[in-house]
């Protein structure tokens, strides 16, 4: 790991028994996989979540970037169109691959807790969790790190430049973007979070309230701030009147954060974690995230498990049961590396994912917990977050998924800046059992510390073999690993792009105890059979998620993305 600093499930069935067919093996840290020599798409595409932002993405490569240019373009397009979802006042992980020398890295640009922070930051005189605190105003907000990985992306990967790669973003703050019925829904959802910040009032609402459909929302102080980043770089954001300038507005409303907190954050550079199957190598999301160690724990899981018993178990009871133990894992032992010690080559073993799944019952569900000790969280959908995934004709690739928490973030501005401010200090365990906004819970691991980077679900990934190529994420709060899961097992199985985006999808968390599921993902004979063996559903009423793919496929020298239908994306190749 390296330290930088800012300058330079209609299908289950078939699913399943394709993908359990053969072994899985994974490892973390091992050497860099390389395409073979002398295959390039030729083409180009981006998958993202906002037309504006893929427009701006393409214009970047047409002029001659590269993805890792796009990259920028897009990540600061979505700070100003879906501010929802992300920007510079939030963090992300954008999983690179380099096509010229194999390199593939994730620039970890995760937000981390202010150096006054503490264990108990959240914490009530009467020994209760204050949520309210924990997702609303700067006290909530973490140091931001989507600045500094723009600024790395730029310098360390890019060649276009910064001034070229942030313009789009800066004309759309300046110019405007028309709102649409996805930004009012949000808008509506934090109304109350936006008002009480008078910055905020003014960037996002039309005279304290919702704007209609179709009002060209305005971000000046915002296209001020893209506008010195682009010509200084990311001191201008870190250091200097800027700095200043967000520091006296969080403290001012209650916040914690100090000049020198954002003078030392820096982004850093992991090694991803990876895994194998069939002949396709999976590379995804590395601590700080908890992705790609799910991902492969579950996937050998499922390997692990005995043909007769995958023949006697209903499949979504096969899933449910992989999903839940991983996520059991989750809250036990992942963490901030930087910070924690983490069983990462256990966590990932294929022995160590036969003995946890060695209890499978393929006739009975295993209680995660005690009915009488189960949080009953709401398991508040994530409408939040960000996922874009771009391929150059090079064959340089990003998968990158930004946050910043919950929607509108903490729903505050520091005046004069134009920086939403995140509320992922909420990701960290404010006390071990205590869950979060998306009812996780968490043990000492995630525990708040000063500098310490809160654990995510965001989940970037690659899927590659000789055959093709996938890039892939989605937002979605603590359901973004397991979407990511279905996914993984739909490419398995050959489903055309466009079905891994758009299938129906189930999740457990292992807490709350319950299996969800979205309109059309289990017939009401699968759910009969599911509660008989002991499953609580929750059968929900909206679809969650909003991936975005990118599939090069080699062997039929054609390239294909797709934009999940829940969204109002755009998948555009060229």
């Amino acid at each position: 790991m390296k330290a930088s600093p800012r300058s330079p499930v209609p299908g289950l069935p078939a699913v399943l028994c394709l993908l359990l067919s053969g072994p899985l093996w994974a490892w973390y840290g091992a050497p860099q996989d390389r395409a073979p020599d002398g295959h390039t798409p030729h083409k180009a595409a981006i998958a993202s979540p906002h037309p504006l932002a893929t427009e701006a993405g393409l214009a970047v490569l047409g002029r001659g970037g590269n993805a890792f240019d796009a990259a920028v373009t897009v990540s600061a397009a979505l700070a100003v169109v879906e501010p929802y979802g992300s920007g510079l006042g939030g963090g992300g992980f954008w999983l690179l691959h380099r096509a010229a020398d194999g390199r593939q890295v994730m620039i970890d640009g995760r937000e981390r807790a202010p150096l006054a922070a503490h264990r108990d930051l959240y914490m009530g005189a009467d020994g209760r969790f204050a949520r309210e605190q924990a997702l609303n105003g700067p006290l909530a907000a973490g140091i931001p790190g989507v600045p500094a990985a723009l600024c790395h992306l730029s310098e360390r990967y890019g060649r276009a430049g910064l001034e070229a790669a942030l313009a789009p973003a800066i004309r759309a703050a300046r110019d405007g973007f028309a709102v649409d019925a996805r930004y009012r829904r949000r808008a509506e959802l934090r109304l109350a979070a936006l008002r009480d910040s008078p910055a905020a009032a003014r960037q996002f609402l039309a005279d304290g309230r919702v704007p209609p459909l179709g009002y060209r929302l305005k971000q000046p102080d915002l296209a001020e701030t893209l506008q010195r980043i682009s010509e200084e770089g990311c001191d201008a954001f870190y250091l200097g009147p800027l700095a200043r300038r967000m520091v006296r507005g969080v403290r001012e409303a209650g916040g914690i954060w100090t000049e020198e907190d954002l003078a030392q954050y820096g982004v850093v550079e992991r090694e991803p974690v990876r895994g194998r199957y069939q002949g396709w190598r999976l590379v995804s999301a590395a601590p700080p995230s908890s992705g790609g160690v799910l991902l492969v724990e579950m996937l050998n899981m499922l390997s692990a498990v005995p043909q007769d018993q995958r023949d006697a178990a209903p499949p979504a009871h096969l899933l449910a049961e992989v999903m839940r133990r991983a996520y059991r894992d989750r809250a036990a032992y992942l963490g901030d590396p930087d910070h924690v010690r983490m069983p990462l080559a256990r966590l990932t073993d294929e022995d160590y994912a036969a003995g946890l799944i060695r209890d499978f019952d393929p006739r009975r569900a295993t209680p995660s917990r005690p009915a009488e000790n189960d949080h009953a969280q709401d398991g508040r959908e994530g409408r939040d977050t960000t996922h874009f995934s771009i391929l150059d004709p090079e064959g340089n690739r990003v998968a990158a998924t930004l946050s910043i928490n919950y929607p509108f973030g903490s729903g505050f501005v520091p005046p004069g800046t134009g920086v939403l401010l995140n509320d992922e200090m909420d990701d960290f365990s404010a006390r071990p059992g205590v869950p979060n906004a998306y009812g996780l819970v968490g043990g000492e691991a995630n525990a708040i510390a000063p500098g310490k980077r809160m654990l995510s679900s965001m989940s970037p990934s690659f899927l590659e073999s000789d055959d093709g190529v996938a890039i892939l994420g989605t937002p979605g709060g603590s359901r973004i690993i397991t979407m990511v899961l279905q996914a993984i097992l739909a490419a398995v199985e050959r489903a055309p792009v466009a079905d891994w985006v758009a299938r129906p999808r189930i999740h457990h968390q292992y807490l709350p105890d319950r299996i969800q599921a979205e309109p059309g993902a289990l017939a009401p004979s699968e759910q009969a059979s599911l509660r008989a063996l002991g499953h609580r559903l929750e059968l929900l009423d909206r679809r969650f998620g909003n991936m975005q793919v990118v599939f090069w496929n080699r062997r039929a020298g054609r390239v294909e993305a797709a934009s999940d239908p829940r969204g109002i994306g755009s998948a555009r190749v060229q």
